[in-house]
């Protein structure tokens, strides 16, 4: 029979709202856990142990094996997000689970575990203990001292202490006010992670309810309308006659999902007409499908080489853009620049794809010799390219120094130099892509066929378990000058990351349109519409710092660097601080930013 009009819809949106719930008591155990160890949601994880701390204020028991995992030995810190996506993989043992486990301890049937059966199993299989650590909690679970242990009682502690934990830090979060309207994350579309932003109920929670907050509040709202990949970017006359060099690089995202890349100095000996591009390298082997790198957006910072402070450095930036290239033209006067590539992270971000099968790097050929398998050459082939600065289709030391300090943190010096020429294949003193995979293949069989090393190198450099470059972009820089010729060089400036932030800074304060929030006169947000992103900034004039309360939930169609809709910004007292970047979803579509600032008392 027919059901009646709007049933199935209604149905559908009863599951919709008991998903919604089901999100929604997940974030707010999650900021709850992670506010019972932090001040605040913009607070990192800066060690093992807060992690560790973190996840049993969650409820989860984890093991070192399970913490290493989440802390690798390139991790330096992780944020609330990050958090969020753990406890997604890590689920809470059941008490059932556990009952079932020690049952097959159990030998007697009887309800009790010795401490011989106990060290026997926990020493010897599974992730394996030390001694100490059995007797440790054997210690804790024998309460009456008679060398067993009732594991009936004890996995009902164990539920009772995670209960707890949990009913504790969610008290704690719903008796503080100001923590509840501290709320760092999209509840609109499930995940923080997510990065679009979706137009919303607005009475939604999420945002501060007080009337002191509203008064205090900015609003602002742009219609980009769409983007057909075009631009106003147009290669000057005789482009051809110019001088030209290039460089090529990529941008690496780190655990902490900040983006990294190398810096590049230009020298130009006498003042020319210049023009400058910058654009993602397409390293798909198949025409049809493009790499994912392809649409992320990259551009490049031009600072002066030849000033002291770097508020006082900025020259211009790759604003015009045409398809996924963006340049600049214009005339640069003799001198030393640092060229700083930039990416605003709204479309490089942590993959979310799961690898139910990693690929196989090596394999024993018929001989019986380790070989290196044909999807991990043609990944070697790719790092070989990114890796190639100059593009001459050899690695020369300096190259393949970026290459270690990426992958290794070290450096080969000209003595390891000397013995890599002379066990691999290289012309002209440099390094081949043949010698390169030679190169790794002796790695493999350095540790017989154990692949966890190569796969360290492969994660370092961008890659997935598949074999995917989803973590990186490679990109290359285009140089041309009308009548002198330009030297450009990559380097690894200490000072790089804070020269970029001031000239992103500089550039936005410049261009952008400036207003101060109601109330609150010292605290002012300058909003840049650029012809592909929207950035804004906020200048904290006061003397003490301040919290800013930030809802993009009346966006549409668009993405945020933050990776949520909706969170805060602690600035300190007079600090200018980059808010955030958001871009379209998709850029054929119109895509409205629509933007709240409010101070949280």
């Amino acid at each position: 029979t027919a059901s009646r009009p709007g049933a199935e819809r209604r149905q559908l949106s009863g599951m919709q709202r008991a998903v919604r719930a089901d999100e929604e008591a997940f974030y707010t155990g999650c900021r709850a856990a992670y506010l019972a160890v932090f001040k605040s949601s913009l607070a990192n994880v800066t060690s093992k142990e807060q992690l560790c701390l973190v996840l049993q204020q969650a409820g989860r028991n984890p093991s070192r094996k399970t913490l290493d995992r989440h802390w690798t030995p390139r991790t330096k810190r992780l944020n609330f997000d990050d958090f969020c996506e753990i406890l997604k993989q890590e689920k809470p043992a059941e008490q059932g689970e556990l009952l079932r486990v020690f049952r097959k301890m159990d030998a007697g049937g009887d309800g009790y575990i010795s401490h011989g059966e106990l060290h026997k199993v926990l020493t010897s299989t599974g992730e394996k203990m030390t001694a100490e650590e059995v007797n440790e909690i054997f210690s804790l679970a024998d309460t009456n001292k008679d060398g067993r242990l009732d594991y009936v009682a004890f996995c009902g502690l164990m539920a009772s202490t995670v209960e707890q934990c949990q009913t504790g830090a969610l008290e704690k979060l719903q008796a503080d006010t100001n923590l509840k309207r501290q709320n760092f994350g999209s509840r609109t579309d499930g995940s923080p992670k997510s990065r679009a932003c979706v137009p919303t109920d607005s009475r939604s929670a999420s945002r501060p309810s007080s009337a002191r907050s509203r008064r205090s509040s900015l609003s602002t709202c742009i219609n980009m309308g769409t983007n057909s990949k075009g631009g106003n970017l147009a290669e000057p006359r005789n482009l051809q006659a110019w001088h030209h060099v290039k460089m090529k690089g990529s941008f690496f995202l780190e655990d902490d999902s900040a983006i990294v890349s190398l810096q590049y100095r230009l020298h130009i000996p006498q003042t020319t007409n210049v023009y400058l591009t910058i654009q993602p390298i397409n390293l798909s082997q198949t025409k049809e499908k493009p790499s994912s790198s392809m649409s992320v957006d990259t551009s490049l910072f031009i600072v002066s080489g030849n000033h002291v402070k770097e508020d006082d450095n900025f020259v211009c930036f790759t604003e015009l853009r045409d398809k996924e290239k963006f340049g600049w033209t214009g005339e640069l006067s003799a001198g030393t620049y640092y060229l700083l590539p930039f990416s605003t992270g709204c479309r490089l971000v942590k993959s979310q794809k799961v690898v139910s099968k990693p690929m196989q790097l090596v394999h024993r050929m018929d001989s019986g010799e380790l070989g290196l398998t044909r999807e991990f050459r043609v990944a070697l082939s790719d790092i070989f390219e990114v890796v190639d600065l100059d593009g001459n289709g050899l690695l020369s030391l300096e190259e393949y120094n970026f290459f270690e300090q990426r992958t290794s943190g070290e450096k080969c010096d000209e003595d390891a130099w000397a013995i890599c020429k002379e066990n691999f294949d290289t012309k002209k003193n440099e390094l081949t892509r043949e010698g390169f995979m030679e190169l790794n293949l002796m790695e493999a069989n350095d540790r017989e066929g154990d692949p966890r090393d190569l796969w360290i190198t492969m994660e370092a450099m961008g890659f997935n378990r598949a074999l995917e470059m989803v973590e990186a972009c490679p990109f290359v820089i285009d140089v041309y000058c009308e009548d002198v010729k330009p030297i450009l060089q990559a380097v690894n400036l200490e000072s790089g990351p804070r020269m970029l932030n001031a000239a992103l800074l500089r550039t936005i304060t410049s261009k952008a349109e400036a207003r101060n929030l109601k109330n609150h006169d010292s605290v002012t947000v300058y909003t840049y519409r650029g012809e592909s992103r929207i950035s804004s900034v906020i200048a904290n004039k006061s003397n003490q710092k301040v919290t800013v309360h930030v809802n993009n939930e009346q966006s549409k169609n668009c993405k945020s660097s933050r990776g949520m809709c909706v969170f805060a910004v602690e600035v300190p007292a007079r600090t200018k601080m980059v808010c955030q970047h958001v871009m379209p979803v998709n850029e054929k579509q119109e895509w409205v930013y629509s933007c709240v600032e409010s101070v949280l008392p």
